[in-house]
């Protein structure tokens, strides 16, 4: 693949598509980002052209296609309907999506996968059969192999001084590697092409590509659709108590990976937490604490604060930028960080830090262009400083071109002592994802804040190979944090499917960051688990004897993390493993546990639950959490919502109208009682209006309206009549 020249702009993207057939043939096999970087009008056409020439073959490597939620029920979707309308606004689908869905994909299409929105295509064979499971570093290499000839992505743009730039904006994760791996083969035939988005944020450095990156560039207003959202999601009390215990294991000083969700916004909030609101965290976190927590920092305020090295910039990480608690920065030169892990210097110019880069030959003797600049990008040395013949200009001044003279290093310091070193960065990351709030700050950083942010590959911020030495003296004291499904008794965790092999995600890059964590000096895996899931007779435990798949294998585990507590499994023995995992199981699951690992051998015969461990219930969470859920420091949405408050308070009605399906003993129990009280009918109808349930016409429907305001009674959004 070869482009010498510049990237041709185009109009429309049916012209795009005639132009890349016509460049490499019939047979188009299609590489898209994950998530928000697709180019939906750019794909659909593809699609339809393909969908509509039975000549043709179209195979559409991708993943995370994102879809608009579909309510389940008429009465969700009295309640969805006008809220996703609100949020999603004019966005366009995909159209394999919904023929994957239907079963209607025309027999030259194909759609491959290597991540899935969780849970979203269980039950979908086709997509199911196509799933390819792959490490997210090693993606770009799998794309290739599997032999791509048309790599698509939704840019961002910006004209300066008539040249318009491109920024690979939310996904340079892979683009940046598959791309370069399709250059380096000058007989594959390949065409790159973009389509722009007006509201897509543009980023800088490493996601900023040199004109000539793509061949095409799409560029039509009519494309600039609603960018597709993802709304924050409501934190439940277990999530709150997980995220407790695990920020108490982050290091000041150190490095965090968090992921998208719940779980990820509750991981954020806690670190807030335990920044502004320290002593309340430290009872929050001591109440739920009930056994000894050997691997906890001593969870004071983030006072060097952290930096961040993720594939996913998540919008829990703006906030925690924005509070002051993602802040420290890491440096692109070995040296320099070096000397800043070991307190030999501070990113700040100085005659210490002059010294220090002398030392370390940072500053050549004598200056030339290159060194120079690149002793200007840093901030060593003021821009205005000159080369002239074999001197230097220095505030006007000309002084030797010798930085061991001491009126050279004294004029030199005069421009730049006590100012910041440049080029530091609080933050590394693959793609970014997130609420409408979260783009919009995204493109309203000054010029001082995106320097901080780094959009990059994900070969540099899911492993070390790129560069071993750098990237372990920046990522020092490393915590990943990430969620897994399930784990057995001898601590292997399975993340990505079911052990009948039915996809629930996919690997992505949970496996690089648990492995990273074994080779890294300092750093830990930590792997969020809720103890159990279902409600009534469908709850089951997620700490199990043994599960027929694994994402995680046993020799890589490392610390588990309950809504009950921590288990440090590194280093230990199987029996060691089983008891510390049944000390944060919940108590209902307790023994059962106990008992298959004393009958398979694994457990001494005497052994018993510690006494402490044995009050693991939702009840026991809710007696130290209780008080602060909702309008205290633990609220519902922690870093805010686009619902309205009425809609807020039906969303937990039918959450819990529909838990109680689970409960027969409970539905009884509450249908009963909703159907003999009396209700304020006033107060009620504008919560039964939204729901289009006033005037129900099933019985079925009926009892879910009983059901909804006994629920909003209890809770005191209405008056007994």
């Amino acid at each position: 693949m070869e482009n010498n020249g510049l990237t041709e702009q185009l109009d429309t993207v049916e012209e795009c598509v005639e132009k890349t057939i016509a460049r490499v043939g019939n047979k188009l096999v299609l590489g898209a980002p994950l998530g928000l970087g697709k180019p939906v009008q750019l794909i659909n056409a593809f699609y339809r052209h393909v969908a509509s020439d039975p000549s043709l073959s179209l195979h559409i490597y991708t993943a995370l296609s994102l879809e608009l939620p579909k309510p389940g029920s008429h009465i969700e979707a009295s309640l969805a309907g006008p809220i996703v309308e609100r949020l999603f606004g004019d966005y366009e689908e995909l159209d394999y999506m919904k023929a994957l869905r239907s079963g209607s994909m025309p027999p030259n299409i194909e759609v491959s996968e290597f991540y899935f929105k969780a849970g979203a295509m269980k039950n979908i064979p086709s997509a199911q059969q196509h799933y390819i499971s792959s490490n997210y570093t090693h993606v770009a290499r799998d794309l290739a192999d599997c032999g791509v000839n048309v790599l698509i992505q939704l840019v961002a743009t910006k004209d300066e001084g008539g040249v318009k730039r491109i920024s690979l904006s939310s996904n340079p994760d892979t683009a940046l590697d598959l791309s370069a791996r399709l250059r380096a083969e000058a007989d594959r035939e390949c065409v790159c092409i973009a389509q722009s988005h007006d509201d897509l944020p543009f980023m800088q450095h490493d996601a900023a590509v040199e004109d000539g990156f793509f061949d095409m560039l799409v560029c039509n207003a009519r494309y600039n659709k609603t960018l597709f959202a993802v709304p924050n999601a409501v934190v439940p009390v277990k999530d709150y108590a997980t995220a407790l215990h695990a920020s108490s294991l982050i290091a000041d000083g150190g490095t965090l990976q968090i992921g998208i969700g719940s779980l990820g916004d509750a991981v954020a909030h806690a670190c807030v937490l335990r920044h502004k609101h320290n002593a309340r965290y430290l009872e929050m976190l001591s109440g739920l604490t009930h056994q000894a927590n050997p691997i906890a920092e001593d969870c004071k305020t983030f006072n060097e604060g952290l930096y961040v090295s993720t594939e996913m910039f998540v919008n829990g990480m703006m906030h925690l930028m924005e509070q002051g608690v993602v802040k420290r920065k890491v440096y692109d030169n070995l040296s320099l960080q070096k000397g800043i892990n070991a307190g030999e210097i501070e990113p700040t110019v100085n005659t210490r830090l002059f010294d220090y880069t002398l030392r370390e030959k940072l500053i050549p003797q004598v200056l030339d262009d290159a060194s120079l600049a690149d002793l200007k990008s840093w901030g060593i040395i003021e821009e205005s400083v000159l080369l002239k013949g074999a001197q230097l200009v220095i505030d006007g001044r000309e002084c030797a071109n010798n930085t061991s003279d001491p009126g050279t290093v004294k004029a030199l310091l005069e421009g730049t002592d006590g100012k910041p070193l440049k080029r530091g960065k609080i933050l590394h990351g693959g793609f970014f994802l997130g609420p409408q709030d979260f783009y919009q700050k995204l493109r309203d950083l000054d010029e001082a804040a995106h320097q901080q942010i780094c959009m990059t590959s994900v070969s540099k911020t899911n492993h070390l190979l790129a560069d071993v030495e750098l990237y372990c003296a920046q990522r020092q004291k490393a915590r990943f944090i990430n969620t897994g499904m399930m784990v057995t008794l001898t601590g292997a965790v399975a993340s990505d499917a079911l052990e009948n092999g039915s996809v629930v995600s996919g690997v992505g890059g949970q496996y690089n960051f648990v492995a990273m964590a074994h080779d890294l000096p300092g750093a830990r895996s930590i792997l969020c688990i809720r103890s159990t899931r279902g409600s009534g007779k469908s709850l089951k435990s997620n700490i199990v004897p043994f599960y027929g798949h694994l994402t995680i294998p046993k020799h890589l585990r490392d610390v588990i993390v309950t809504e009950y507590g921590v288990a440090d499994l590194r280093g230990q023995c199987d029996a060691e493993i089983i008891k510390r995992l049944i000390s944060i199981a919940d108590s209902r699951f307790q023994q059962e546990l106990v008992d298959f690992a004393k009958a398979n051998g694994k457990l001494e015969s005497e052994y018993e639950i510690p006494v402490e461990a044995r009050n693991n219930t939702p009840e026991t969470l809710m007696r130290v959490l209780g008080s602060e859920l909702g309008a205290g420091l633990l609220p519902d949405y922690p870093f805010g919502t686009q619902l309205t408050e009425q809609e807020i308070t039906l969303a937990a009605s039918l959450r819990r109208v529909k838990a109680l399906t689970d409960e027969p003993k409970s539905l009884i129990k509450a249908a009963l009682k909703a159907l003999i009280h009396n209700t304020d009918q006033e107060a009620a109808r504008p919560f039964l209006e939204r729901i289009d349930l006033e005037h129900p016409n099933t019985s079925k429907d009926f009892l879910i309206k009983q059901l909804v305001l006994l629920d909003l009674e209890e809770r005191g959004m209405l008056k007994a009549g």
